[in-house]
């Protein structure tokens, strides 16, 4: 028996009509992609992180190199990256947090976002360094940094709804 505090839920604002609870709540269950998360803060986040890891591959594809290592090190890492943001974006957008309950994804999020926000600060670095003054390897390398930006804008905002979740929860 919990004596805590209750947060009760109700589906009716102040100025609308009554909606029956059990129709709102099945429809929502029974869709099969969020269309809400498309328009929200952390899908388009997630949006500009992926466009912008490859705008930074293309551009340092299409540049002829002056280092192998650091710029095939720099397509690796933003490769990754991109098909690991893209995983989550999946996960969200078709509710899979909602099946497989035994893996923690607010923490698998964070732990991605925060190594893969080190390793791309470290290959972005890299790449500017030695792109020795060629506009494919800069670009390349300042679209890096916009997503080592986002990525960061990301995992605070993760951490941010985590405490609060956790605080109010009490």
């Amino acid at each position: 028996m919990s004596h805590g505090a209750r947060v009760i839920r109700t589906g009716v604002s102040s100025g609308g009509p009554a909606a029956p609870p059990a129709a709102s709540s099945a429809g929502s269950d029974a869709e099969l992609m969020d269309g809400a998360y498309f328009r929200s803060c952390a899908g388009m986040l997630k949006v500009a992180q992926m466009i912008s890891l490859l705008v930074g591959f293309i551009s340092v594809n299409n540049s002829p190199w002056t280092d192998y290592s650091a710029y095939s090190y720099f397509q690796i890492v933003t490769m990754c990256d991109l098909v690991m943001i893209l995983f989550f974006y999946i996960v969200h957008i078709f509710r899979i947090y909602r099946k497989l309950t035994c893996v923690s994804w607010p923490l698998a999020e964070f732990l991605h976002y925060l190594i893969g926000t080190i390793l791309l600060l470290i290959a972005s670095i890299v790449a500017a360094s030695k792109s020795y003054n060629l506009t494919g390897l800069v670009a390349g390398a300042t679209f890096g940094f916009l997503a080592t930006i986002l990525c960061v804008l990301s995992m605070w905002s993760s951490y941010k709804v985590s405490c609060i979740t956790q605080s109010t929860s009490k």
